[in-house]
């Protein structure tokens, strides 16, 4: 099956999503297609639809667990403290919060900042299989364990998928916790500097390699 074909057969139904998604060129096209999204019940109670941000050809991509309450009210991912956070480590990596794709498992606050449940996942996760295949990152970060264990269908702790490079649809991942982690528990802040300083290394090594998109199914 085609690539269309895969994303066709596990788009949720039913809301206000253009169909047009599933052949989307374009990350703005396909955020033309899905911003209004009403496939699962954060579509009544979201302020702003979370998209994704920064270069839209990005070797590094980002993904997080789901918009709180700053990037609700913006329309943006990690703009309060957390987002804060990693625009400092991403300049210790001597990168710019532009030279990186930022987005989320969710595209929508749930409630109270709650953990996204199985159905709000099932609604969002293929548009964000389309992102990154639209990206065409070189390494993937999921930020967090939730991101993690959504994008990657499963059920391993943190501590067992730190420090090892893993994949998705043949892009390597790599998984560190979340900025809102580190802020509330400041002592794990050196083993995620660990983390990062990997993902660098592998950005140095591999600068020259030419990244085919991710299939997605």
């Amino acid at each position: 099956m085609d690539k269309a074909g895969t994303l066709a057969k596990t788009a949720p139904r039913g809301g206000a999503v253009n169909a047009a998604w599933v052949n989307a060129a374009s990350l703005p096209e396909l955020d033309g297609c899905i911003n209004t999204c009403m496939q699962c019940p954060l579509g009544a109670t979201r302020t702003k639809f979370v998209f994704g941000v920064g270069d839209p050809h990005a070797r590094l991509m980002f993904v997080g667990e789901a918009p709180g309450a700053d990037e609700d009210a913006q329309g943006e991912p990690f703009v309060g403290r957390a987002g804060q956070l990693l625009n400092k480590i991403l300049a210790a990596i001597s990168m710019k919060r532009e030279d990186v794709y930022i987005a989320n498992i969710l595209k929508c606050r749930p409630p109270n900042n709650r953990t996204p449940i199985p159905e709000e996942v099932a609604a969002c996760m293929p548009f964000l299989k389309k992102q990154i295949a639209l990206v065409k990152p070189r390494i993937i970060v999921c930020l967090g364990l939730t991101a993690a264990q959504n994008l990657l269908g499963i059920s391993d702790s943190l501590g067992k998928l730190r420090g090892r490079m893993l994949t998705f649809a043949d892009t390597p991942l790599m998984v560190t916790y979340h900025p809102a982690a580190l802020l509330r528990n400041p002592n794990w802040k050196p083993a995620a500097w660990e983390d990062f300083q990997a993902v660098q290394k592998f950005l140095a090594e591999h600068a020259g390699d030419v990244k085919e998109g991710p299939s997605v199914g």
